[in-house]
């Protein structure tokens, strides 16, 4: 049951990670658009600044998964190095609910926001509702429930491995 979890959990939290980074990618290729519209070419495109935004509010909610997996997120670092393996795993289980419980509350307050967002339009981009910028917020934090069990079942601390 745990290996099919953990299975599950690496593929999510690798497709994640492919879009963060495809989200920079379009991010910076629009960064540059917005560049030679707005001085070589001196007719802007408003709607990029917009875009550029919301791609990277989708790389970030979108990151955060990988960044729990890894264990980079909370950082317990002196407590954990001075803990006996015992009080370690105990340390795993409050960092855990900790981060579990912060991510619930990303989840329902996005959804929330998304929501209400529906009717609300984006500036530059009226076609288009907000409910696409706000609804990054509870599917990262989807993700991001993933890569915290699974941290949980197979800790990865490469902070702690490197740390002098």
């Amino acid at each position: 049951m745990k290996q099919a979890f953990l299975r599950i959990e690496r593929i999510t939290t690798h497709a994640s990670m492919l879009f963060a980074c495809a989200m920079l990618a379009v991010a910076a290729g629009l960064g540059v658009f917005q560049i030679l519209t707005r001085f070589v070419l001196e007719r802007p495109a408003e709607w990029t600044e917009v875009m550029i935004r919301f791609t990277l509010i989708w790389m970030v909610f979108l990151g955060i998964p990988m960044a729990f997996r890894r264990g980079a997120m909370v950082s317990v670092d002196v407590l954990y190095r001075w803990a006996k393996p015992r009080m370690q795993r105990v340390l795993d289980v409050v960092v855990m609910v900790a981060s579990l419980a912060l991510i619930a509350i990303i989840i329902v307050v996005g959804w929330d926001y998304a929501q209400r967002g529906r009717v609300q339009t984006i500036i530059g981009l009226e076609e288009y509702s907000m409910f696409w910028a706000y609804i990054s917020m509870p599917v990262g934090g989807l993700f991001a429930v993933m890569g915290i069990i699974g941290n949980f079942f197979d800790p990865k601390r490469l902070e702690l491995d490197t740390a002098q």
